[in-house]
């Protein structure tokens, strides 16, 4: 097994450094053809749409196939053929296909990977911090790199995606085979997952959490931009980002047995809360860069916590499906508000304002979720049932 570490470990360098070309420059394509931010936000909020639907549908056949491993080729290839779609017309409703099309495979492909991962390690799951950061570093340094030779080079992004899909593909075939506990066993549906109403809670706070961070993901590089940053810039805005997680990757384990999940997610929520009033108050790009490295108490605390929780919790038959809820819900459903919502808002008050909106926003929902949770633990601790 101690080999298969290192296989998933660079797998997911490959796998961000993917999303780092897609995630980070998309929206600045866009305003290249000549988008709106309304337009812009209309682009980004129809592929999480089309996540909504998707997720389910990868998860459950995740669940059923004969191995889940089958299913991940899949979207790896499909992912990398509809990224080079998009460079052939630049109509709104021709990238607004594609953008779905893109999306309906490229979402849950990091799902489906945290299940095959999570349970292929077993006993060894303390191991996914160290994982992960494999494709923090490959995030951090696919944004420097690409920032860079996109100065001039916007269009290129797409066949450099290809090309690291297809990179992921020649890695995957050296997984081993993780099978879909529903192909030849016990049948379960999805619907099974809200019995838990701990995952029931974690999952609407994390929602709240993501709803601001839609908007962060469609328009920072916009907003970023227009304080005078650079494509340089935004690289090494992404990379300092990127770089920030490090550090709980490589304590998750010690963290997840000293602190219990609704602290753990209450401290996200305040990194959050903090880092958008800072982005709606600072006017430099350069005052800008040292507060992305608060998304290192953010993003992948929330996404580490979630998986693990969820590997835990939920049934063998029901983990490819409970890492696509997740995903469901806080890649498509809360990306999709913030994102077209944010568009809609920002003209009308402003990139730096919905910022601080962002900001109250994610403070009412940090008292709503310790409101709920702790009364919650009360209950349990005196033995009331809940």
């Amino acid at each position: 097994m101690a080999a298969n570490i290192w296989v998933f470990l660079f797998f997911y360098v490959i796998l961000y450094m993917g999303s780092a070309v897609s995630g980070t420059f998309m929206p600045v394509y866009f305003q290249s053809v000549g988008f709106t931010q309304a337009q812009i936000g209309g682009l980004l909020s129809f592929g999480p749409l089309v996540a909504v639907l998707a997720q389910p549908v990868w998860g459950s056949l995740g669940d059923k196939s004969r191995t889940k491993n089958l299913i991940l080729t899949i979207l790896l290839t499909g992912s990398g053929v509809s990224m080079l779609l998009y460079p052939l017309h630049d109509s709104f409703a021709y990238l607004l296909l594609i953008m779905c099309l893109f999306t309906f495979f490229q979402t849950p492909a990091f799902a489906i990977t945290d299940a095959i991962t999570l349970e292929a390690l077993g006993r060894q799951a303390g191991s996914y911090g160290i994982i992960r950061m494999g494709g923090t570093f490959g995030y951090a340094v696919m944004s420097l790199l690409f920032g860079f030779y996109a100065k001039e080079h916007i269009g290129s992004m797409f066949g450099t995606f290809a090309l690291v899909m297809l990179a992921g593909l020649l890695l995957l075939l050296r997984f081993p085979k993780v099978k879909g506990h529903q192909y030849a066993g016990r049948k379960m549906q999805i619907w099974q997952l809200f019995a838990n109403r701990r995952l029931v809670l974690y999952l609407g706070f994390c929602f709240a959490i993501n709803l601001t961070l839609g908007y962060y993901y469609a328009f920072f590089p916009l907003f970023f931009k227009g304080l005078g940053a650079d494509n340089g810039l935004l690289g090494w805005s992404a990379a300092i980002s990127a770089v920030s997680e490090v550090p709980f990757l490589l304590l998750s384990g010690k963290i997840f047995s000293r602190v219990r999940i609704p602290y753990i997610l209450l401290g996200a929520a305040a990194a959050t809360a903090l880092r958008w009033l800072l982005f709606s108050v600072l006017h430099s790009p350069y005052a800008i860069l040292p507060v992305q490295a608060l998304h290192g108490l953010i993003f992948i605390v929330i996404s580490v916590t979630m998986s693990v929780f969820i590997n835990k919790e939920v049934p063998g038959e029901l983990k490819a499906s409970g890492q696509t809820l997740n995903g469901l819900i806080n890649l498509g459903i809360a990306r999709m508000i913030g994102s077209f919502a944010g568009g809609i808002a920002s003209e009308h008050f402003g990139m730096q304002k919905l910022f601080l909106y962002s900001s109250v926003i994610t403070v009412a929902s940090m008292l709503l979720f310790a409101l709920v949770a702790f009364r919650r633990e009360l209950r349990i601790d005196t033995g009331i049932s809940s």
